[in-house]
């Protein structure tokens, strides 16, 4: 056996880490979230590693009743899948966009945004490194002054 074969026979990069997690709608509880215009369900994968990575549901609730302010999060990225609806969006560095349904969004960690509207039935799988990602408001960029 070499160095980069642990005792398991498994090459070092696939051991798991944590434990298996599955979720269905019934098993999924509401949890406190950011908005309260949202709904939360937690897929159980923060518990499962050990806090390395958040996966989460967030529905729209009654929609957006004003736009989130200019903030960044505490984390290495966050990622969101629209399911269902649409939010409006802008970014420190101009772009806005609408993220719909089957399609998907990578926003590192830092980068400053605004969601300014969404559809009523918004749903959306937002997954992020790490799971407790902070929340910071902040000022908006220049050209959205």
């Amino acid at each position: 056996m070499n160095d980069a074969t642990p005792p398991t026979g498994k090459p070092a990069a696939i051991i798991p880490q944590g434990k298996l997690a599955y979720a269905t709608p019934a098993t999924t509880p509401l949890v406190p979230g950011r908005r309260s215009f949202f709904t939360y369900r937690d897929l159980g994968v923060t518990a499962a590693s050990s806090g390395r990575i958040r996966a989460q549901v967030t529905a729209g609730a009654d929609g957006m009743t004003q736009p989130t302010g200019w903030h960044y999060h505490v984390c290495e990225g966050q990622f969101v899948y629209m399911l269902s609806g649409w939010v409006d969006l802008e970014f420190e560095d101009g772009q806005k966009l609408r993220i719909q349904a089957g399609e998907s969004l990578y926003i590192p960690g830092g980068m400053r945004h605004n969601e300014t509207a969404t559809s009523k039935d918004l749903e959306l799988l937002e997954i992020s490194v790490p799971a407790d990602m902070g929340t910071v408001a902040c000022d908006p960029p220049e050209n959205f002054s």
